[in-house]
Parts: structure tokens; sequence; C-alpha cells
């Protein structure tokens, strides 16, 4: 599987994943589904993540994840996944409420992401158990701890 991320990182935030972690956790999340996939991935304040949350989903204040899928008519298939927007003083806020460790965090809200790109969704409730059950799955492969106990998916992504 080919896999190119192109990483943004738009903010000053030392805890942000590193390259190699981001790689590993699109990967996971890409699964056979696709046999190359190219997506960028900006890492933003709250500022920029409550604006964009704003302007295209109506919502205010920021939100930890938004996905943003590729859906271009092109002439030819391309492997372009999207856009994900992370927002990481929100990322960094969760992980402590939810007593996670960041980095399991982050990489939920990563697979999370990557999911919506793929056309999964948690708006009706037969959608949101196959989604948490996948996002599960992924995350209990990656070595994390399982990131529902119970349903806590947050309704603004």
């Amino acid at each position: 599987m080919n896999i190119s991320i192109d990483i943004q990182v738009a903010c000053s935030s030392e805890d942000a994943p590193d390259e190699d972690s981001m790689q590993r956790w699109v990967s996971a999340a890409v699964r056979n589904e696709r046999d190359a996939a190219e997506l960028s991935v900006r890492i933003v304040d709250e500022q920029e993540s409550a604006t964009l949350n704003h302007q295209y989903r109506g919502k205010s204040g920021p939100t930890n994840v938004l996905s943003f899928p590729f859906d271009a008519v092109v002439p030819e298939p391309l492997p372009i996944l999207g856009d994900l927007v992370i927002c990481a003083p929100v990322v960094m806020r969760e992980a402590l409420q939810q007593s996670k460790t960041l980095e399991a965090h982050w990489a939920h809200m990563t697979v999370h992401g990557v999911l919506h790109l793929l056309g999964y969704d948690h708006v009706g409730d037969n959608d949101a158990e196959v989604m948490e059950a996948l996002e599960t799955d992924i995350i209990l492969g990656l070595g994390f701890p399982a990131p529902y106990t119970e349903n806590t998916l947050d309704p603004k992504v």
C-alpha cells in the first residue's frame, strides 16, 4: 500500500505526533480499502478549527477533527482521500478529560478522521455502531486501549 501524507503544522504544538506515527495510524485506518491513498493533515489551533467548523458545518467553537473528503469529478480515479484538520489544543484537552494518553487520542482522532474520508459516518445508530467497532479494532491493533469505554463519540465530529 502506498500512502502519501502532507502534514501541515499551522500552530505551535510541541505535542503534535511525528510523521512516522501519523503514517502508521493512517495506514492502519486505510487498511485494504485502497492500494494507494493521498491526504493532507493540517494541525491547527482553536481559532482556525472554530472558523472552519463554523464555515463548513455551521457549528460554533473548535472541534477535535474535521474531515473534508475529496469529491471532485475527474476523468480517471485518483488516490486522493481528502483533508483532515486536527485541532491540537482540543485533542490535548480531551485526552486529559478522558484519561487517555495524548498519543492514544491523537491516533484515535487520526483514525476517526481517515474513516470519514473513506466514507464511514456515525449519524445514524447503525452507522455509528459500525464505525465505532471499526475504530476500536484499528486502535487495538495499533496497541492502544479501546477508545470507547462507553459511547462517548463527540457529535461535533
